[in-house]
């Protein structure tokens, strides 16, 4: 049996779509692919980083968006919803778009058990080639967990990992320590 043909998307079509749409859907290399839904734990984890943040981040003229904000990555042709993005300077938006920024200093994703060897793998090979990115933060939301990829000297992505809760998140982009008793407060671990 022949498989269907691929229906292919025009970045206009998509972004038409998702105005529309009942979910949010990702968009790469004209084909579009439905996001997964979130948990209470995800929710509560992003709640608190972006809390935290946007409290602290205009001290730094910098400005915190969570996943309703859509990030374009040009080079790679692909729309997707990054959990949070940090963004210094002037917010930079696709063709004067308000809801699609394109120049993130840092993004954090909270890793699901569907989403986390993409988010580790193509989705941060994605990222990478966003020229003003600094930083990558990974949260695991089902154990203390923090993977943080930063740009090291010679433009090395440089990985240091955070396991236990009393550690501290530094954010090297931003001069900026984050507890991960914030980032992970009142969040239950399965079997605790």
């Amino acid at each position: 049996m022949q498989k269907p043909a691929t229906k292919y998307f025009t970045r206009e079509e998509y972004l038409a779509r998702e105005e529309t749409a009942e979910y949010k859907s990702e968009y790469y290399r004209g084909e579009i692919f439905a996001m997964a839904g979130t948990s209470a734990t995800h929710n509560r984890i992003l709640l608190n980083l972006a809390s935290f943040l946007n409290r602290e981040l205009p001290k730094k003229r910098c400005d915190v968006f969570a996943s309703d904000i859509r990030l374009q990555v040009e080079s790679k042709d692909l729309f997707t919803y990054p959990d949070i993005m940090a963004v210094c300077d002037k917010p930079q938006f696709y063709e004067n778009r308000n809801d699609t920024i394109t120049n993130p200093l840092i993004i954090f994703e909270i890793l699901s058990e569907s989403t986390k060897n993409y988010d580790r793998g193509d989705k941060f090979e994605f990222y990478r080639a966003i020229p003003t990115l600094k930083e990558y933060v990974l949260i695991d939301q089902y154990k203390v967990h923090v993977e943080q990829f930063a740009i090291g000297d010679a433009g090395k992505w440089v990985l240091t990992e955070h396991n236990e809760i009393h550690n501290e998140l530094k954010l090297i982009a931003l001069d900026l320590t984050i507890p991960l008793q914030t980032i992970y407060s009142r969040v239950e671990f399965s079997g605790a």
